[in-house]
């Protein structure tokens, strides 16, 4: 099946389910909605289902699994840098702490173009064959298909960045996970189909079958969509967007290992570097943001936060409820 067409079915097929358990269990408990709100979770979704999606897919059909994987922890260096952009992150040159996470964020971002643009042999090389001249332009087709996926995997970061920045804000103002991302799929599935209409020539493609495409779109949207979504939505809500971020991490390994046993791919040596220098940078930006939170919440027991801290504090909520209305 179409990469496009399937994003579409699996976001309806999401959309479908969480309108259900909307219906069922909240419709006494959802709070009122407003045509602004409707208008937020449809720009949301654009970045977060429509650009996304269609950027992952298009990347594992150029690259794979793995490379997405690897590529996804810069979502949390984008997620870093469009905090600071709208004034959401307090960033002080002074500051060992927040040298740190400029440092980090930028050794993240090397990561990512290593893995981007520097393949390397396969794990196991070896074992393997000299390859002949003949195969040459096969293996420079490869490598460019691979930069073209990490270009597509970072635009998807990038988007899903945008997503997680601006949904806390609005769930605060409407604490309703599966309110939000039922409409969230549902915008979703109808950008997807104005995408798909354009991009898939052949009405053929569209066509359902019960077969194991089949099995594959309903997987993709409990587990991508319902439960994915979801989760993510609720930890937002609780926790904050980097909380989410902390574990994008562990999909490298999983990514790798799913791949090997199921897809049948090769593990490359630039992902297995340039992800060790992402997953470094990373927790670096993380270890300076959990000391900056430890010491404001001493300063806050203490009873002496400073000018400087509470500043962008105000400023962000100004900013945050200037968005929103």
């Amino acid at each position: 099946m179409d990469r496009f067409v399937f994003v579409v079915y699996s976001n309806a097929f999401a959309s479908l389910i969480l309108f259900s358990i909307s219906f069922i269990f909240l419709r006494t408990k959802r709070p009122p909605l407003s045509f602004s709100l409707l208008c937020k979770f449809f720009l949301l979704s654009l970045a977060g289902i429509t650009v996304m999606q269609n950027c992952v897919f298009t990347g594992v059909s150029y690259g794979s699994p793995t490379l997405g994987s690897a590529m996804s922890n810069l979502i949390p260096a984008f997620t870093f840098l469009l905090a600071v952009a709208f004034r959401l992150e307090n960033l002080d040159l002074r500051s060992s702490r927040s040298l740190i996470k400029i440092l980090g964020t930028l050794v993240s971002i090397s990561g990512a173009l290593i893995v981007t643009l520097y393949k390397g042999p396969p794990i196991g090389a070896g074992l393997i064959k000299s390859p002949s001249i003949s195969s040459n332009d096969h293996l420079q087709k490869t490598a460019n298909n691979w930069v073209i996926g990490g270009l597509f995997f970072a635009m998807a970061g990038l988007s899903i960045s945008v997503w997680n920045i601006f949904q806390a804000p609005i769930l605060r103002r409407y604490p309703s996970e599966i309110t939000i991302v039922s409409f969230f799929t549902l915008f979703g599935a109808i950008q997807c189909a104005a995408v798909a209409l354009i991009a898939v020539k052949d009405s053929n493609a569209w066509k359902l079958r019960p077969d194991f495409e089949l099995i594959t779109i309903i997987y993709s949207a409990v587990f991508g969509g319902v439960v994915s979504f979801c989760v993510q939505t609720w930890c937002i809500k609780r926790k904050g967007p980097v909380f989410v971020a902390i574990f994008k991490p562990l999909g490298i390994g999983i990514a790798a290992i799913m791949g090997v046993i199921f897809l049948g791919d090769t593990l490359y040596i630039g992902s297995v570097i340039g992800a060790i220098i992402i997953v470094t940078g990373f927790y670096g930006v993380m270890w300076a943001q959990t000391k900056e939170g430890e010491k404001g919440e001493a300063q806050e027991v203490d009873g002496l936060p400073s000018t400087s801290e509470k500043a962008p504090l105000l400023q962000s909520r100004r900013d945050e409820q200037k968005w929103l209305d």
